[in-house]
């Protein structure tokens, strides 16, 4: 479910007029909708309901401190990767006791201050991590929970290889024979007290076969530990769940939960899920201007304001992003958003931005209506891994961000200016 759909030929978030929006807070402009965040989440929450989750949100997809608050405020943790969003979540009232810490790089900064918040677990990824992590913890005179992040080998054979993370060559967390040596030198610290076993398998899954997979080895290393006499008490399955960049491409939650839940329930384990895009992804959108439309050759290029500084994907990955313009005739309206729409009268364009980069392409070869300087285009599902990877190559200041709530909308970051470029240069 989202919340941006098409009125009399407008496209409208909940009950704003993005045309209007857009003549109010100028483009590109990342909008967000509130009641397509809180019943993402809510969806999940009740999927899960059974094993009582703890959703940790993760931070990296889309980290705004008013879209934290709004989890936050319902109860949700946090996953997150670095002391910058441990920041974040606090900003956005997370409870510290509910977040997760993952990420191979740690600095000694970052893991204090991790202890002083008295965040909830270190996803441990090597073995000097966990002897740094349970130094400085001594040091401080401070104990902390560590969740070993193990690889099961098992991958989604639709997942990007630049977002496969559960294979054994990647360079996060260990392998199953590592973890019971892991457990043999490490298992017994009073300092960090290694009590978990943390999944992460990539992003984004199109199904629950490899979660099923990974969580079966997982239950079978908990079983071993156990009766070695360790104490296990969560298993934190990670995140990876997809979102619908095409409509229908991904699995409802119920899904999901439908083969992993009967795993896990009864295991007398703490279940903690870090879900990400599959509850910002599609409730965000990136608007964008029209510049040109240029013809180059036998092509035909639509130019607009945005471009791989503000949303990577397509030029990192080659991922596909629903655009459309905001604007349309009847015959024109999509009644779901797929790479080949079947409407009549579309014109083949190459939808690029203003980089100086060849690679600056957010649509190859895309069916469009025809569009002219100044129409509206909206990219969607770029709630998540859009504004939260968006740089200023090229001296290009950041998008604006908008919440809209019902018929209100918000500003939750203001557009940069050339003077915050160099804000941080002028000493």
């Amino acid at each position: 479910m989202d919340l941006f759909q098409y009125r009399d030929g407008q496209l409208f978030c909940e009950d704003v007029s993005l045309d209007a929006l857009a003549g109010e807070v100028g483009t590109p402009t990342y909008v967000y909708s509130r009641q397509t965040f809180e019943t993402h989440y809510d969806k999940i929450a009740r999927a899960f309901e059974a094993v009582d989750p703890l959703i940790c949100y993760s931070i990296k997809s889309c980290g705004n401190v008013h879209l934290i608050k709004l989890l936050a405020d319902r109860g949700a943790g946090m996953d997150v990767v670095s002391g910058g969003e441990i920041h974040r979540a606090k900003l956005g009232g997370a409870d510290m006791s509910k977040i997760v810490y993952a990420g191979v790089g740690k600095t000694d900064e970052e893991i204090r201050l991790g202890l002083d918040e008295g965040i909830g677990w270190f996803n441990i990824e090597s073995e000097a991590e966990f002897e740094n992590i349970a130094s400085i913890a001594r040091s401080m005179g401070k104990t902390t929970h560590g969740a070993l992040r193990v690889n099961p080998d098992v991958a989604d054979p639709n997942t990007h290889a630049k977002t496969t993370t559960g294979k054994k060559e990647t360079k996060f967390g260990v392998d199953i024979d590592r973890a019971r040596q892991f457990f043999a030198h490490y298992g017994k610290d009073e300092h960090c007290r290694l009590t978990g076993i943390h999944l992460h398998i990539g992003s984004p899954i199109y199904s629950a076969e490899p979660y099923v997979l990974a969580i079966r080895k997982a239950l079978e290393l908990i079983d071993e530990l156990r009766g070695q006499g360790y104490t296990i008490d969560t298993l934190d399955i990670g995140g990876g769940y997809a979102a619908d960049y095409e409509t229908g491409k991904s699995p409802d939650y119920a899904q999901y939960a439908a083969d992993i839940v009967p795993l896990v329930a009864g295991k007398d384990l703490k279940i903690i899920l870090e879900p990400g895009r599959t509850i910002a992804g599609n409730a965000g959108i990136l608007l964008t201007r029209v510049l040109y439309v240029k013809l180059g050759g036998r092509k035909k290029f639509v130019i607009v304001d945005t471009g791989m500084h503000q949303l990577i994907r397509p030029a990192m990955y080659d991922a596909f992003h629903f655009m459309w313009p905001t604007n349309v005739a009847p015959d024109h309206l999509p009644d779901k958003r797929i790479a080949e729409m079947p409407n009549p009268g579309l014109d083949l364009v190459d939808v690029v931005g203003p980089i100086c980069e060849t690679g600056d392409i957010l649509a190859k070869a895309r069916k469009l209506p025809p569009v002219a300087r100044g129409d509206l285009l909206a990219i969607h599902t770029a709630g998540a891994y859009g504004m939260c990877m968006a740089s200023n190559y090229n001296a290009m200041p950041r998008p604006a961000e908008v919440l809209i709530e019902g018929d209100q909308w918000r500003l939750i970051r203001r557009r940069e200016t050339y003077d915050d470029l160099t804000a941080a240069e002028v000493l």
